[in-house]
């Protein structure tokens, strides 16, 4: 594994660099964006993104709310812990810590996540860590794998993960242009040349991949999967029509599982459509948050 992303070096032009700081907590040197004021918004982004994810959406929100965006564990240029703090209830202790050291004041108004972001918001809020008045799941990655399951899925990783060469040669194969045109192509999604560079910076650098790995390796959605009928705060669901990585269809197997969960389908977008049109997901989160 190579170095962590420099944030001097390469994050000088990063998207909403003024709200960016560092804080140490629950084991990570987390990278984190706060910005605006009013209720408390917590922004999760998914597996292999990072805060840049967010640059549309955060300073709309930013009007109503106070916006907090982590980038993940071992993601962008948040440090990565032990394997156990790369698992599910890993990270939503480490963010749990991270809002404590932020001394967040609660309730939290809305917890926003996509993909597996949503799925460590979940975790958050059923493990009685943090209890928003809302969760807003974005594309969330929410139940196991129809087509590959876990006792597959998590094994491969762990095999990937361990071999110190693997993530070199991912960075080395997914930072070429064409490869990484390809990779957002098949998410359903649209990206401007900004975001296309962004997503290049990322997955060029070998410890940003190793991040990913690593979670990957420690992922586990079943018991998140039975433990979402007790879900007690409100759920609304945003699926993208065109989202070829969580297809609009799990969305609705969600909503069958949470009691009184809303769902919001979004025409023409993708996985990645938080970043496609950020004004339109912006309208959902203020109107189900309360601004």
């Amino acid at each position: 594994m190579g170095p962590r992303l420099d944030f001097a070096r390469d994050g000088a032009d990063w998207p909403n660099r003024a709200a960016s700081r560092f804080v140490r907590a629950g084991g990570v040197e987390w990278h984190v964006q706060v910005m605006g004021s009013g209720p408390v918004l917590l922004l999760l982004h998914g597996t292999g993104a990072a805060t840049h994810s967010w640059r549309g959406l955060m300073p709309l929100l930013a009007r109503d709310f106070t916006v907090v965006a982590p980038d993940l564990p071992g993601h962008g240029f948040s440090s990565r812990p032990a394997n156990a703090g790369m698992s599910l209830p890993g990270m939503a202790q480490s963010i749990a810590a991270l809002l404590a050291a932020l001394a967040v004041s609660m309730p939290v108004a809305g917890m926003i996540g996509h993909s597996a972001g949503a799925a460590i918001g979940l975790r958050l809020v059923l493990d009685g860590l943090v209890t928003p008045r809302q969760m807003v799941s974005l594309n969330g990655a929410l139940l196991p794998l129809p087509l590959l399951p876990e006792a597959v899925f998590g094994p491969m990783a762990r095999l990937l993960a361990s071999f110190p060469a693997t993530s070199k040669l991912f960075a080395w194969q997914a930072g070429s242009d064409r490869a990484l045109a390809r990779l957002i192509g098949s998410t359903g999604s649209q990206l401007d040349a900004e975001g296309i560079a962004l997503y290049g910076r990322l997955t060029r650098n070998a410890a940003h991949v190793d991040g990913v790995l690593a979670m990957m390796a420690q992922w586990g959605l079943r018991e998140l999967a039975a433990d979402l009928p007790r879900l007690g705060v409100a759920l609304t669901l945003v699926a993208g029509s065109q989202d070829r990585t969580v297809p609009p269809g799990e969305a609705h197997r969600v909503r069958r599982l949470v009691p009184g969960a809303e769902l919001v389908l979004l025409q023409g977008l993708g996985h990645l459509a938080h970043e496609e049109a950020p004004a339109r997901v912006a309208g959902i989160i203020s109107r189900v948050c309360g601004a």
